[in-house]
């Protein structure tokens, strides 16, 4: 069988996957990263357009917890089949998985472009801050079909061994997203408006690719007609094992609309745009490790259907003690370079002013995530789905929203809401390591 990551050493099975899967999804950061650095120096716009843009992340967050839910719960399943040489159950998921993408998301373009103005406003729009942001998501929401069927089949690509083609599949997009954005926001006059047509256009490029080459000859397993009749029992199988990732991504939204309403109170529409920044800087300090874990899971994956037990251990090794110490390395920058970081994005010197201080808090103890990382892609690649549930939930809903809206009451003020996500860090990132450590790692040595 090709691409059989049962051979060789596992850890440069990891890595092959893995680096094209950083680039790929690097690319991909830049879809919405481009159009915050333009937007961040719109003239005349100040912090305002920021923030509008991060009232708007909820909405575009949910719309990545419905991808996650078919598509990081159909591409370990398929990574087991495959390893197993069940390759008509492997197709079998991949065209179920293909057919839920679709329908789903239709249903949640609707639903979001009707309902985005008393939503905007009850995420904690402001007068001057809502013109922003529903310019920019009524243009975003149209692509929702394309950006979930281009993001959530994009890991059947990398599961089969293709990375490259993985990566090109966001490469392609992200090059016409970095022409087409400062042409409408800039040339055109288009505002945010502008960044949003920019990135829907750029996911209908990303979307054109995929399909074309899992419905053509290139891949030996592959979208066919026959498997795209939804069979009941397989469906709840991706969506039990998506719902770890869909769990990750809604409770992400969860917050980002606690922490926008709570920021309102406690600081106004300047520390909203200030918390978009400081996700924004999140996002791609945490975007190797991410990628390192999310290209393990088909190794792993691949290992545990093919009953090699002591390669996924190592393989689960290697990922974790990368990790952390990546994690680590960005935290030092974070602590050294922080003005620097937060510059990318904008100008505004209140904004800076303020956000130093509120980015080294937000950062503090980063190495924690690591830990996170390690444990949730480990139950997710071996398809232990309710502790990979339970552990979305416990990190995000459990303990970071409650902490947002408690500990500005208790006296840090509005530096209670950037706390909130060390606390949740470290103790969410040991209980899931600790567990998988116990749950799973140590019983593949036995069996």
């Amino acid at each position: 069988m090709a691409n059989n990551f049962s051979e060789g050493k596992i850890w440069r099975s990891i890595i092959g996957q893995s680096v094209p899967l950083m680039l790929a999804q690097l690319v991909q950061l830049l879809y919405n990263v481009v159009d915050r650095i333009y937007i961040g120096h719109l003239p005349g716009a100040d912090s305002m357009a920021l923030t509008g843009i991060g009232l708007a992340f909820p909405l575009t967050t949910v719309i990545a917890a419905f991808t996650n839910l078919f598509g990081t719960g159909g591409a370990p399943l398929f990574s087991i089949a495959r390893g197993a040489g069940q390759e008509k159950r492997a197709e079998k998921i991949l065209g179920n998985t293909f057919f839920l993408l679709l329908c789903c998301s239709v249903w949640i373009m609707a639903i979001c472009y009707v309902m985005r103005r008393p939503v905007l406003y009850l995420f904690g729009a402001s007068d001057a801050s809502y013109g922003y942001a529903d310019a920019y998501l009524k243009i975003y929401l149209l692509g929702t079909p394309f950006a979930m069927l281009s993001t959530g089949l994009n890991g059947f690509i990398n599961a089969q061994g293709y990375p490259k083609t993985g990566m090109m599949t966001t490469l392609l997009g992200a090059v016409l997203n970095l022409i087409l954005d400062p042409l409408f926001i800039f040339s055109f006059q288009m505002g945010v408006g502008g960044a949003a047509l920019a990135t829907v256009l750029s996911q209908i490029i990303s979307c054109v690719w995929v399909l074309r080459f899992l419905m053509g000859k290139k891949t030996g397993l592959r979208i066919r007609r026959a498997a795209l009749r939804v069979e009941r029992k397989l469906a709840l199988e991706i969506m039990g094992l998506g719902m770890a990732g869909f769990i990750m991504q809604g409770t992400n939204a969860l917050v980002q609309i606690v922490c926008n309403a709570t920021l309102k109170i406690y600081g106004g529409d300047l520390y909203v745009g200030i918390m978009t920044v400081i996700n924004s800087v999140r996002e791609i300090l945490s975007l190797p490790v991410g990628g390192l874990t999310s290209g393990a899971q088909p190794v792993l994956g691949y290992n545990y259907g093919a009953r090699q037990y002591e390669r996924v251990r190592q393989g689960i090794r290697f990922m974790s003690v990368i990790g952390i110490l990546y994690t680590l390395l960005a935290w030092l920058a974070v602590i050294l370079c922080p003005r620097q970081l937060l510059s990318v994005f904008t100008e505004d010197a209140a904004m800076l002013e303020i956000g130093v201080r509120a980015l080294r808090i937000y950062f503090f103890g980063f190495f924690f995530m690591a830990f996170q990382f390690a444990g949730q892609a480990s139950f997710t690649a071996l398809g232990y789905s309710r502790q990979a549930v339970f552990f979305s939930l416990l990190r995000k809903a459990i303990i970071v929203a409650p902490l947002t809206v408690l500990l500005p009451r208790l006296g840090p003020g509005v530096d209670g809401v950037f706390l909130a996500e060390p606390i949740s860090n470290a103790i969410g990132g040991l209980a899931c390591f600790l567990t998988m450590y116990f749950v799973v790692y140590r019983r593949l040595k036995e069996e």
